[in-house]
């Protein structure tokens, strides 16, 4: 029969000693350095014919960021201890499913960015992805013909909306979580 004293100290060493084994709440931790407080995030750079989609991208990204309530988020690069800059390199849209008649009744839209998030004190890069790809599956009610992302943007704006939050909250995730 196990005494009552050493069941008590297994389990507090248990306990103590579990905090070390790597497991923690996600969205909760950071790796970037203690001195980081202030992020620059300027206005994406567009290079796709898609008219606005960068100022969408940069908001969310900057609300993101500020609703992690750790950071100082400003859109400028200048006065700040990191900075994120991002470059849309295309926009495709594609048929994801066709309903009966075949009509198209979800699609596929998939940006492409460069993103670099770079410590100004040290000049050192502390997460990039130079072709991250973002997939986002939309339904529709009314039929649109051709693969246009302005097409498809231009009819629902909500897509957009989906599409930057979708992408903010992934993008935050990935430098801040160090995935």
């Amino acid at each position: 029969m196990i005494k009552r004293p050493r069941v008590t100290t297994i389990v507090l060493a248990l306990a103590l000693g579990l905090p070390g084994c790597g497991y923690t709440l996600a969205g909760r931790g950071s790796f970037l350095p203690a001195y980081i407080r202030t992020i620059g995030v300027p206005l994406f750079v567009n290079n796709t014919p898609v008219f606005d989609i960068e100022r969408r991208l940069t908001e969310r990204v900057q609300a993101e960021l500020i609703g992690r309530g750790r950071y100082t988020v400003t859109p400028d690069r200048n006065g700040v201890d990191a900075v994120l800059l991002g470059e849309l390199q295309s926009i495709t849209l594609t048929v994801a499913s066709f309903n009966e008649q075949q009509q198209a009744t979800r699609y596929a839209l998939t940006i492409v960015v460069k993103v670099e998030f770079r410590d100004l004190k040290t000049d050192k890069v502390l997460w990039n992805n130079l072709g991250w790809q973002f997939s986002e599956q939309f339904d529709v009610t009314n039929v649109i013909t051709g693969t246009d992302p302005n097409a498809f943007l231009g009819q629902d704006l909500n897509a957009q909306e989906r599409l930057a939050s979708e992408f903010a909250r992934a993008l935050v995730s990935a430098i801040l979580e160090a995935f």
